[in-house]
């Protein structure tokens, strides 16, 4: 099976998702919430340094848990920028 290439929005909603998971982190070690999510260290690493920026649906709800983040605010945070009327912002 060969993978469609992501688009330039895809990294971008990746990078933001991992930047955020690193904000909410905070002081805790990437070991310790790796380990309440269930995941190895390095997933997590390739998920916050944006080298996988489309991680599985239950590693993002692990993630979330682990992290005390509703999904809600979590696709909220990581949604394309918008100007306000629901129009993508151009970079």
């Amino acid at each position: 099976m060969v993978r469609v290439p992501l688009s330039p929005q895809e990294r971008q909603r990746g990078e933001r998702f991992g930047a955020l998971l690193r904000e909410v982190r905070g002081e805790r070690s990437m070991a310790d919430v790796a380990a309440a999510a269930g995941v190895s260290a390095e997933t997590l690493r390739k998920i916050e340094t944006g080298r996988a920026p489309t991680p599985a649906f239950f590693t993002v709800v692990a993630l979330a848990h682990a992290l005390d983040l509703s999904l809600d605010d979590l696709a909220a945070a990581c949604a394309e920028e918008t100007d306000g009327g629901g129009h993508a912002m151009s970079a």
